[in-house]
């Protein structure tokens, strides 16, 4: 089954097209959102970031074009990272966004608080903050990496990751993050070069209800599932020109997973200056 454009915006096109596939993707540039407070600079290679969590697998194809041409990008260096099926962030599964392993139902509601000593990334305060900055950066808490990973694109553009179905924590629509490297050098890390574009990638609601019903998500009903209609950064950030398209993996059922896909335009020449909370400069 594949999800289309439809009235209802089950599949929502705009400046990041969702086309991959397509004979001729939209060029148009991509609209920048903020960082968060989750990111690791590590950018290691690897196309398979499970690590063994527990989730729908999710085979993720990013297309880099260049805005200005149309034509693919190669050797872009698309560094992506999200929570697991509990709401949980590698190297901070001390202090996610609802608290710990599995968090606890409604610790952090979409405008409270962040964790105790929990501050803003360098991108913006935390997720369901209302914009209000902390005292310091995000602490990393451990050293685990699960769920991010950098790959490169090829000769079409595409960069392809074998991940999860993102699951979901209060404040915050269920989402992926990414950034996209260009001119750095490749090796068991992406080093040097600068960043093109750093942005969010969503799913269809539709799916996602019924994803949420499934296992290991359903243990997370308890928690308020934030949709995108309750997010201030889908809706501030332009979040629906950043709609993922979806193929199921097996005909049928969502259990076996989806294949996501969606091409973004950038201009290669551009370093973008940082998005803060609602689309405005970080202060």
């Amino acid at each position: 089954m594949r999800w289309h454009l439809t009235r209802r915006g089950f599949v929502l096109g705009g400046v990041a097209a969702a086309c991959y596939g397509a004979d001729t993707p939209a060029c148009t540039l991509v609209t920048e959102q903020e960082v968060g407070p989750y990111y690791i600079d590590d950018r290691k290679l690897r196309r398979d970031i499970t690590e063994g969590r527990p989730g729908l697998p999710l085979n993720l194809r990013v297309t880099i074009v260049d805005s200005r041409t149309c034509e693919p990008l190669p050797n872009a260096a698309v560094d992506i990272w999200h929570c697991d099926a509990l709401g949980l962030y590698s190297g901070f599964t001390a202090n996610s966004p609802d608290g710990g392993p599995g968090g606890g139902p409604g610790r952090r509601g979409p405008g409270g608080p962040p964790p105790p000593g929990f501050g803003p990334g360098p991108g913006g305060p935390p997720p369901g903050s209302g914009g209000r900055r902390g005292p310091g950066p995000a602490r990393i808490t451990d050293a685990t990496r699960f769920l991010r990973g950098v790959q490169l694109t090829g000769r079409n553009g595409v960069a392809e990751f074998a991940t999860l179905y993102p699951g979901w924590y209060s404040g915050r629509t269920i989402h992926i993050h990414l950034k996209v490297h260009l001119g750095g050098t490749p090796g068991e890390t992406y080093t040097g070069g600068h960043i093109s574009h750093t942005g969010q990638l969503f799913f269809p609601e539709e799916v996602t209800e019924e994803v949420a019903h499934l296992e290991p998500y359903a243990n997370r009903l308890a928690v308020h599932r934030t949709t995108q209609a309750e997010d201030g950064i889908f809706l501030g950030q332009h979040g629906s020109s950043k709609m993922l398209r979806l193929d199921r993996l097996k005909k049928g059922t969502n259990a076996g997973g989806f294949l996501a896909g969606i091409t973004l335009a950038l201009d290669p020449e551009a370093t973008p200056a940082p998005v803060g909370m609602q689309g405005r400069a970080p202060e």
